[in-house]
């Protein structure tokens, strides 16, 4: 009965997962045979001659670029935490940092974008400035810095602090898995206790920090509110991440332009929720093929 239940759970989920693709198809349908020159004409937020893909490219450049920057700041900071937690921490305060870390998880994203845009945002201006002035030779750095920041830069930030707890706790349990016999061998060898962790911890937890990693991406490539909050929106493929009104993502695109679409307009919004779609799909697989390939240490018991 148990085995019945859980394949009927596992086809289940296949199932909804095929439906929500159906469906997002067959509602984007009307937009992807419809000519550019009637999609200007009926939708008042898509350029004369821009087609389908011209409005969906600029959208895909700023999810993309949103992403990386938040896994380029949670990243390092969230392996840092998860190794803290695990192997350096005393046990009483490795417990208190660990239900921090997973109330991080629980808070809505709302309240992340209302951080960002009332605590963050006049507190990350000053430093938005002194990298413009510090290194204006970088094109990511060059100016004019937007006041207040609403740029690409700053929704970054929050994304990061949003995807941190999924990346640490991933990583914290990828730690403590490491085989207790290698981390014991490498210590009675005489290395230090960062050799033993850079020796055989960091290789055995490889494939589950990038995994985690992956995770944390498809969070971040998916996020709405937090974005629609922090981010002045464009319609650009620019990487001027100091600048305001340049880029967009397609979560709180779809966002705050619905409430205004109707018809034609909706099909085209479900489009690049459909884009949205494959994106994550295609995130969230590479993950699981990492994780698929991770080879086990020999006898670690």
């Amino acid at each position: 009965m148990f085995a019945g239940a859980a394949r009927v759970a596992g086809v289940l989920i296949l199932v909804i997962l095929a439906a929500v693709a159906a469906f997002l198809f067959a509602e984007a349908w009307p937009a992807i045979g419809t000519p550019s020159a009637e999609l200007t004409e009926k939708i008042q937020w898509i350029e004369d001659g821009q087609s389908l893909l011209g409005y969906v490219g600029p959208l895909v450049f700023g999810t993309v670029l949103a992403a990386i920057i938040s896994l380029l700041i949670a990243t390092p900071i969230a392996v840092g935490v998860a190794l803290f937690i695990s192997h350096y921490a005393p046990r009483k305060l490795a417990q208190t940092f660990g239900y921090v870390i997973d109330l991080l998880a629980a808070i809505p994203s709302v309240v992340y974008g209302l951080w960002g845009a009332l605590w963050l945002m006049p507190r990350v201006e000053p430093i938005f400035v002194w990298l413009n002035d510090t290194f204006p030779f970088i094109p990511l750095f060059e100016g004019p810095v937007a006041s207040p920041p609403r740029t690409i830069l700053t929704a970054g930030i929050v994304l990061a602090v949003m995807i941190l707890p999924i990346i640490t706790a991933v990583s914290r349990e990828v730690f403590l898995q490491t085989p207790t016999l290698h981390q014991e061998a490498a210590l009675a060898l005489g290395a230090t206790r960062w050799e033993m962790i850079r020796l055989a911890v960091f290789p055995f937890a490889r494939s589950g920090i990038i995994s985690a990693t992956m995770l944390g991406l498809g969070r971040a490539l998916g996020e709405t509110m937090a974005v629609a909050m922090v981010l002045s929106p464009g319609l650009t493929y620019s990487i001027f991440i100091l600048q305001a009104g340049q880029q967009q993502n397609i979560a709180a695109n779809i966002a705050l332009k619905f409430p205004e679409s109707a018809n034609l307009g909706v099909n085209v919004l479900i489009f690049t929720g459909l884009v949205l779609f494959v994106i994550t799909l295609i995130v969230n697989l590479v993950a699981r093929w990492i994780v698929s390939r991770r080879a086990e240490f020999s006898g670690a018991n």
